[in-house]
């Protein structure tokens, strides 16, 4: 209950001395004393009655109103019947501290004022357990779907008047009743909420954004039938849902807490039963990258893009063209953390438009992985993209542009990932037939591993930025790749020969590992000083700098072409 309803209620005889302004505060529980210092029988929220039988100086108001607003209670009711009028000192103490003071009038008894509360506060909690009751009865016989997480959350709405949102772990907007949340605020929301999740900070957490408070819960399956836990939190922590309300959870009862805790096991199943619901598109992207990168035939491949199209893109009248995204999660050295899984999770997630609200808006994006990489085969509409033919090649400018797709998600990224993950996207251009996904998955390949020598946390890289090296290898005249691969490549070959270094498995290990020493130490098993001894030396005998994006590229290419 809210401290106005004790001024709604004529019986109580209760007035307002100060605090008008903070009169929504909750009501958890009420007390009667006359101790100085009652404050080890406080647990905050309480209605504290005094008959100011403590008082015997003015100057004993303020440690008193100190020792109330310190232990966080709700408001303060001071008896008449003792002093007649409530002092002044007492007054302007709980002026300072912000403490709502009542006058009690000498005719009503604490025992009316107490068994007022008790019964607003029981009677509030019982509701809410009564609507966790009726909520599981009607979600559970609406359907397998229960309605969806939008159903309850307008339970929540009509039930207990809290709004509610459901967001991806990018802030996009998955369910919610009424106005949704403003963009920027999800981003902001899921930031927090991931910052919180890896740093271990137990829920709900409390969040101001655009100058309203949020509690945020996190979306996990824990009941009968759930999927096995993680060992590590960073295997969910990229592709878990929140749940978002707009209130302080910070002063609710434990029921209340409870009930929270209950919504989001039901909106968790629903969010199980959509995950169930991706196998066949992963499976079908599955099979299609299998096919494409064990070379299969294009009419092969073709054949089963026939058959994803439908799925993908329903009612589609003619054939899609195609893009390949490629995206990989590294956890530092750290390698014992799953990360295909992990990445293939957030790339369908990447992939939905940022605008696009609901759960089915990421139902026509196929993602496979294959190793620590996740693979998308994303179909473009022939028709619309640029006014293109379905039987014309795509525009170099249509389809998905690497930055855009992270533009609205590395904010909350970033905070997930922390100090020790990275996220390295990249993207092929369109193609329009089988024959081009093998040179698209590699094109996707190559720009991500551009992006994976740049500084930071999240970083794509797109087909445009590898048209003035891989897309023009093959206009390059023989002769001069073989003088640009000797020039590289051969005083480390005369160098293996004579010294039998491996600087050349070294330096393609290297390039793999996207200049991580520690990774590219462990997949050799080095120790970090003898690695970087060889790249040292790789160095010097080329005049090149490993560090630099450029010679990177260059040794890249070098070893492609050789």
């Amino acid at each position: 209950m809210r401290l106005r309803a004790l001024l709604e209620n004529d019986a109580l005889g209760l007035r307002l001395l100060g605090g008008e302004d903070e009169l929504d505060r909750g009501v958890r529980g009420v007390m009667t004393t006359d101790l100085r210092d009652p404050s080890r029988y406080l647990s905050g929220g309480e209605l504290v009655l005094t008959g100011l039988a403590w008082r015997r100086g003015a100057e004993d108001s303020e440690p008193f109103v100190r020792i109330l607003a310190g232990a966080h209670v709700a408001g303060l009711a001071a008896g008449e019947a003792e002093l007649g009028d409530i002092p002044d000192d007492l007054v302007q103490a709980c002026l300072r501290h912000r403490l709502p003071l009542f006058a009690v009038n000498e005719s009503v008894a604490f025992a009316t004022i107490t068994e007022y509360v008790v019964r607003q506060v029981s009677g509030e909690r019982a509701g809410d357990l009564a609507a966790v009751v009726d909520r599981h009865r009607r979600l559970m016989t609406s359907g397998p779907a229960g309605g969806g997480p939008d159903a309850v959350l307008d339970l929540l709405g009509s039930d207990l008047d809290l709004r509610a949102w459901v967001l991806s772990p990018t802030g996009r907007q998955i369910a919610g009743v009424g106005q949704g949340l403003p963009e920027d605020v999800g981003q902001v929301l899921a930031g927090e909420h991931l910052a919180a999740v890896r740093t271990g900070r137990r829920a709900p957490h409390r969040v101001v954004a655009g100058g309203v408070t949020y509690s945020l819960f996190p979306i996990r399956n824990t009941g009968r039938g759930a999927p096995p836990a993680v060992r590590d939190v960073r295997e969910s922590v990229l592709s878990d849902w929140l749940l978002a309300v707009e209130a302080d959870a910070g002063d609710w009862p434990a029921a209340r807490l409870d009930l929270l805790q209950g919504v989001t096991q039901l909106i968790a199943v629903e969010r199980d039963r959509r995950e169930a619901a991706r196998t066949v598109r992963r499976r079908l992207a599955q099979e299609i990258l299998e096919l494409v990168q064990t070379g299969a035939a294009p009419a092969e491949i073709a054949a089963r893009l026939r058959v994803a199209a439908p799925v993908l893109l329903p009612g589609l009248g003619t054939a899609p063209h195609w893009q390949v995204v490629v995206a990989r999660v590294d956890w530092g050295a750290d390698t014992s953390v799953e990360t295909g899984p992990v990445a293939q999770s957030l790339l369908e997630e990447i992939l939905v438009e940022p605008s696009a609200a609901g759960v089915d808006s990421a139902d026509r994006i196929a993602v496979a992985h294959s190793g620590e990489e996740a693979i998308a085969l994303v179909p473009l509409p022939a028709v619309g993209l640029g006014g293109v033919e379905a039987d014309e090649p795509p525009s170099s400018d249509a389809g998905l542009h690497a930055d855009a797709l992270l533009a609205s998600v590395r904010v909350p990224l970033t905070a997930g990932l922390a100090d020790d993950g990275r996220l390295t996207l990249g993207v092929s251009a369109a193609v329009h037939s089988a024959e081009g996904l093998r040179g698209a998955l590699e094109e996707a390949r190559h720009a991500r591993r551009v992006a994976a020598a740049r500084p930071g946390s999240v970083c794509a890289a797109g087909h445009h930025e590898l048209a003035s090296h891989v897309l023009l290898l093959p206009f390059v005249p023989d002769d001069v790749r073989r003088a640009f691969t000797a020039r590289l490549l051969d005083p480390l070959r005369d160098y293996d020969r004579r010294h039998r270094a491996e600087l050349i498995p070294t330096l393609e290990a290297f390039l793999d590992c996207d200049g991580s020493w520690t990774r590219c130490a462990t997949r050799l098993h080095l120790h970090v000083n003898t690695l970087r001894y060889r790249v040292g030396r790789i160095e010097q005998l080329t005049g090149r700098d490993l560090s630099r994006l450029e010679d990177k590229l260059d040794f890249f290419l070098a070893l492609r072409m050789s």
